[in-house]
């Protein structure tokens, strides 16, 4: 796709802000549609911000005649794995059918770049390790099958629209900009680095970590991670290849 405006939804949070920055430094215009309930409206420092809720066709109707959007950068989804378990209905009303008044906005508007930020969730237990992209997607809790949901969304849109797309399925996003103007900022805070360092910090007594039968030396779970820097990158290159 040619460099032109980007609209990042869900762009004051974690990954969506840190996507942001390396989209300005890369030569596009961007525009941050954000509700600011989980976001940090401090970490749009880069860009245009419209304030909007994806539940709101108006506004987003309006944030799509005032710029010329391009493609689309989807970050906005409620991602808390228990709370989807406690609130099932507040997962599939934001994460799938305020996605759909998204996409229904850009097919109006003629937008057919899509770059969805999904999960490895959707795969649910492995069958085996490390897991491919060929591998099953069985999600095993409503916000992985809010994730998958969309990704089938997707693909239908894509054999009937021409609706362009790519979905990354990632997961364990750690580490902050490396010029330390924006970083990690959850409330509640559920990452294990963040709380390590708060705990070596002294602003918890502890921290836990859970599971006790996983085939390790100390029976303890090993997760792998991606810098969170390194994965806007990669949003960066989905686009340029979409």
């Amino acid at each position: 796709m040619d460099k032109g405006t980007v609209l990042i939804v869900g762009g004051a949070g974690y990954v969506g802000s840190h996507a942001n920055k390396a989209l300005c430094k890369g030569g596009y215009k961007t525009v941050v549609f954000d509700n600011l309930s989980r976001g940090h409206k401090e970490f749009v420092k880069w860009g245009k911000f419209f304030k909007g809720d994806l539940s709101d066709r108006k506004r987003l109707k309006a944030c799509f005649k005032k710029y010329r959007i391009k493609a689309v950068m989807h970050f906005s989804a409620f991602a808390y794995v228990g709370e989807s378990v406690k609130e099932p209905a507040k997962y599939y009303i934001n994460n799938v059918a305020n996605t759909l008044n998204l996409l229904e906005i850009m097919r109006e508007h003629g937008v057919k770049y899509f770059i969805f930020s999904s999960t490895a969730a959707t795969y649910g237990e492995p069958d085996k390790i490390p897991i491919n992209e060929k591998h099953s997607q069985n999600p095993i809790n409503p916000y992985g099958r809010t994730k998958k949901i969309i990704e089938d969304i997707l693909k239908d849109y894509s054999n009937a629209y021409g609706l362009k797309y790519v979905a990354l399925r990632y997961f364990n996003a750690a580490g902050a900009d490396s010029d330390t103007e924006i970083g990690e900022l959850h409330n509640p805070e559920t990452h294990l680095i963040p709380l390590i360092f708060d705990a070596a910090m002294g602003k918890r007594k502890s921290i836990k970590i859970f599971g006790t039968n996983y085939k390790t030396p100390d029976g303890s779970c090993i997760r792998d991670y991606i810098h969170v820097s390194d994965l806007a990158d990669a949003h960066i290159k989905a686009l340029r290849n979409n």
